[in-house]
Parts: C-alpha cells; structure tokens; sequence
C-alpha cells in the first residue's frame, strides 16, 4: 500500500516526542506540568448559563461561517480592539484556530506564482501546522530565524528578492509563540510593504493578543487600516483559548478581505467542520466581555512578576513582552528537559521541537519553551525548582 510523500519527513510532534524523552524515566519529584499552552485559569463563569439556554442548537445543524450574533460580537471587539470596522462578509468563525491556519494556507495560497513552485514563509520556531498548510497547499515551507538577533522576530527582508518573489505567504506570530515577543507597528508597516511589493499575503497569528505586561501589542488590521494596506493582503486569527481560558471549546475567527474570506468559507462549506451553534452563543458572550479578560490578564502579569524575581538576576533571562511562555536559553533543551524532569519533576518542552534544522542551524535547540498556565503558587515553585535545577 502506497503513502503520500509530502507529509513522510515530517517529525513526531513535539508532545509525542516529549512523552517518548521523560516517561520512561521517573520523575524526581512531584510533577509540575509547564508544557503545554493550555491556560487553567478558571473559563468565565457566565458562560455556563448561556450554554444552558442554548441547548436546543443541538438538534440544529450549525451555521456554516457563524451565527449572525456571533459575527457581529466578533465584529465589536474588533471594533473595541483594534478600532476597525469590519463587515461580516470579512470574517469567518473557526472551529479551532489551527483549523484557519491551515485551511487559509490551502484556500489562498496559489498552486504555481511565476511559473515556480510557491513558498510560504515562517518564523522559525514556529507553530507547526503553518508547515503542513504549507506543503498541503504544494508550496515550499521556508523556516526564517527568529532568533535573539533578530528580536525573536523573522526578518524576511533580508531574504534574497528571487525567493520574495516567489512567496504567496508568510505567517508570523505576534505575539510570538513561543518568545513572547511583539510585532511593532513599524514592523507590521514594514512587512506590508514588503508584501505589497512581491505580492504576497500576511497571516497573522495573533492568539496571544489578550495577554501583554504593558501597552496592548498592535495587530495587523490596525496597522493595514492606517497604511491603507490592500484587505486581500491581511489574513488575521484570534482565539478563545488563550483570551478567555476556553481551549476545549475550540473556537477562533478569522479576518480578511471580501474575497480572501469567501474563498476559506467556500473551502469549509465543502471540508470543514463549523462549530455547534450552542457553542457558537458561548463564544459569542465571551467575545463581548471584557471584564473576564482584565481579571485573567492580571493574573498573568503577577506570573511575569515572579518570573522575574526568580530568574532577574541571570544574565541569561529575556522576560517576555507578551503571551505565557518563557523561552529560557540553555546548553541543550533536551538534556535540559530531562535533567528538569528525572531531578524535580517539573516538565517543560525543549525548544528544538518547535522549531527546524535550517541552513545546518536549528535556533530552538538550545532553548526550553515553559508555560506560565498553572496556579501562582505552583508556578512559583517550578521556577524556583527550575531555577536551582539549571541555572545554579
């Protein structure tokens, strides 16, 4: 029996890879999980009522791109947001973020751009299913470093114009998963241009937007609005999961323009799995509170705050600007994780699994990703616990 090739170099995803690297071995203490960005702050309490009077959706087939309320409450914190006014035919409820992500790179990205194979561009460490909608949508996946150097952002000018020319789209993160760092509105500006340029499309992934230290980072609708960007070039995801701690509930929306939303709803009418209307009121609720929001926020900024207590004084810690990770520099991320683990049994990620060998280099390897999604009180005790374990 014959298999496909374009998915057979592909490695084990990173969570398979992780248990396959600890599980056999004990743990050195009693387990603290930092690994997965699954937050556990507790969901908005609310949303249990409006779930309950919508029940009756379930004997119903769901909207295929969101329910009229569910848009329009998508369409207000965009609004409240970004200070865009965007028309329900520029937006697409998901059924999971990853759905869009992936499904976006095969709706939007042509099959051939100058006569060549296309390529899509991708920060490296990146979110791993950019690479599949890649090489799903037959184009050539391209890992760009993002690595200290660059401010933990890719710098895809500084890519040859012959390889510009021939990408359809680039993905970034922002803020950036798994380093926390932030697009500028320079930035956004910048990369705009350079799409505007070599004709090509922006995905943003801006799941992480909710949760920041500071200022609220600028999202790419802003920015293409006050440059006057063409809409068909911006392509912006958001999530439920991090935003309002509802992971299981798998909703998201994407934003782009007319035609660029058209043809991703065409491709889900025909493929794709819209969310249950029941579920699809509870997003709606979620999407127009913002109270649930500021109290989780602030929970995170108290993480930040015992971040940087505990590991302030290394030279070698970055604190992030944004999101819930700590990308903490090491000699070696697995060796690391599974000192970590057999020593105190606190589990983190290694960085290589996020990221890509790439010109012989892979910028992850010598990193741990750590998820600050637990309670204050364990979250103190596993960075003291990795503190001491890595860093004494």
């Amino acid at each position: 029996m014959a298999f496909p090739e374009r998915f057979s170099n592909l490695p084990e995803y990173a969570f398979p890879r992780l248990r396959a690297l600890l599980d056999h071995h004990r743990p050195g203490g009693e387990p603290i999980a930092m690994t997965i960005g699954e937050p556990r702050h507790a969901m908005p309490p609310f949303l249990a009522e409006v779930l309950n009077g919508a029940l009756d959706g379930f004997a119903r087939y769901p909207a295929n791109n969101g329910t009229p309320e569910l848009l329009s409450s998508i369409s207000g914190w965009i609004g409240r947001r970004y200070g865009v006014d965007l028309a329900e035919d520029r937006l697409m409820a998901l059924n999971g973020t990853r759905e869009g992500l992936f499904n976006a790179a095969i709706a939007l990205s042509p099959e051939v751009k100058g006569g060549q194979v296309p390529v899509i561009l991708m920060p490296n460490p990146f979110y791993q299913v950019y690479a599949i909608g890649a090489l799903t949508a037959g184009a050539e996946p391209m890992f760009v470093p993002a690595t200290a150097a660059t401010g933990h952002l890719p710098d895809y000018a500084a890519l040859p114009a012959t390889v510009l020319d021939r990408v359809t789209v680039a993905y970034l993160c922002s803020p950036a998963n798994p380093q926390g760092a932030v697009a500028s509105f320079d930035y956004w500006a910048d990369l705009l241009a350079l799409a505007e340029k070599h004709d090509f499309r922006i995905f943003a992934d801006e799941c992480y937007a909710e949760i920041y230290r500071n200022a609220p980072p600028p999202g790419l609708l802003e920015v293409a609005q006050a440059v006057g960007a063409d809409p068909e070039r911006v392509v912006s995801f958001h999530s439920l999961s991090k935003r309002s701690n509802l992971p299981g509930l798998r909703s998201g929306f994407v934003a782009g323009g007319v035609q660029s939303i058209r043809a991703i709803r065409q491709l889900r009418a025909y493929a794709g799995a819209p969310l249950p209307e029941p579920l699809q009121a509870v997003a709606a609720a979620a999407w127009a509170d913002e109270g649930h929001v500021a109290e989780s926020r602030a929970l995170y900024r108290r993480k930040y705050a015992i971040a940087d207590e505990i590991f302030g004084g290394l030279n070698a810690y970055s604190p992030p600007e944004a999101g819930f990770f700590l990308w903490l520099p090491v000699t070696d991320g697995e060796a690391a994780a599974l000192k970590l683990w057999r020593e105190t049994g606190v589990r983190v990620l290694p960085g290589a699994y996020l990221s890509r060998d790439a010109g012989g280099d892979n910028p992850g390897a010598g990193y741990v990703r750590v998820a600050l999604v637990a309670t204050e009180d364990e979250t103190r005790r596993g960075l003291t616990l990795l503190r001491d374990c890595l860093y004494a």
